[in-house]
């Protein structure tokens, strides 16, 4: 751990004591001056020059007393106004967070009230689409295995299938050599988006998966533990699990996925393409996917609110996906 300066402040009721030992010193000083010229030459002095000194000492009196006097009005006149300036500005950021925390309140409000109704075509395929998210991936199950081999053969179709507990897993991007302990994490929807992306859109997969696009850094993010992480965050971004929709976002994609079918699956396909662009734009390293994940998302809701968009084919970033 860095080593860090630490500096005391004076406060204010510090700043005040030093002025006020600085004055009394001064005072004093003053004090043992003589407030007339000593006359060592003079052998007496007159009963006139008695007088004028008394009278001279009474108003060199009365000058210290004003000149003390002054000086505490100041110095209370200065915390006076301390005091007033920090509480109107107190009460300033009062006012400022009621205000925004009203403000989000009310766009909370709004959203969460927001009326959306399904047509029975919308309403038939979002409780397809939620099955398909309650299926857990079970590796005892013979079709489980037979998508894992089939996510092979099409990722290297040149290749021998491996055993499904192999090293050679790892070349795909999973973190060890059983693949079914990372579909477990996503379900088995996470494995299917995956075939689907290199079943409809093998030209981009391949790219993706052997990392042919741009520049790319030396440690870089494993592609099938990057396609989970997607699944995970679109069934999030588009609260396809929750009771009730608080968001444009959901309340889009229910309208597009009664254009299509296949919306969910085809929108996974543009956000990995949209993830791996970013990658390269942000010349990013395993330790930033966090963060191009999360501005992934963000760019993903900005273009599936926008108001021309009827299908995933009309995203922006569809544009970038190549068959």
């Amino acid at each position: 751990m860095a080593a860090r300066t630490v500096r005391k402040q004076l406060n204010c009721g510090d700043i005040d004591e030093r002025k006020n030992e600085s004055m009394d010193k001064s005072e004093a000083d003053a004090l043992r001056q003589p407030l007339l010229a000593e006359h060592d030459n003079d052998e007496s002095y007159t009963e006139g020059g008695d007088s004028c000194r008394g009278q001279q000492d009474f108003w060199d009196d009365k000058k210290q007393e004003c000149l003390q006097w002054a000086y505490h009005m100041s110095h209370f006149i200065a915390q006076s106004a301390r005091r007033i300036a920090n509480i109107f500005i107190g009460f300033g950021s009062f006012l400022r967070r009621l205000f925004c925390h009203s403000s989000i309140s009310q766009n909370r409000h709004n959203e969460k009230n927001v009326p959306i109704y399904l047509s029975p075509l919308q309403e038939e395929r979002l409780k397809n689409l939620r099955q398909r998210l309650e299926i857990p991936f079970d590796i005892s199950r013979v079709d489980h295995q037979d998508a894992l081999k089939q996510l092979w053969r099409l990722a290297y179709p040149n290749r021998e299938i491996p055993p499904l507990k192999s090293d050679l897993w790892k070349e795909m991007g999973w973190q060890g050599s059983d693949p079914s302990t990372d579909v477990r994490g996503g379900g088995f929807i996470s494995l299917e988006n995956l075939i689907y992306f290199a079943k409809n859109y093998p030209d981009s997969f391949h790219k993706l998966l052997h990392k042919q696009n741009g520049t790319r850094a030396v440690w870089e993010y494993p592609f099938a533990i990057a396609g989970i992480n997607i699944s995970f965050t679109l069934v999030q971004m588009l609260e396809l699990q929750s009771d009730e929709l608080t968001s444009r976002v959901g309340a889009r994609f229910l309208e597009l996925l009664g254009e299509d079918e296949m919306a969910f699956d085809n929108l996974y396909c543009v956000a990995f393409q949209m993830l791996d662009a970013q990658w390269l734009a942000r010349r990013a390293t395993y330790m930033e996917f966090n963060e191009v994940l999360k501005s992934t998302r963000t760019q993903l809701e900005q273009e599936i609110v926008l108001e021309h968009i009827s299908s995933i084919q009309d995203l922006p970033a569809y544009k970038i996906l190549s068959r």
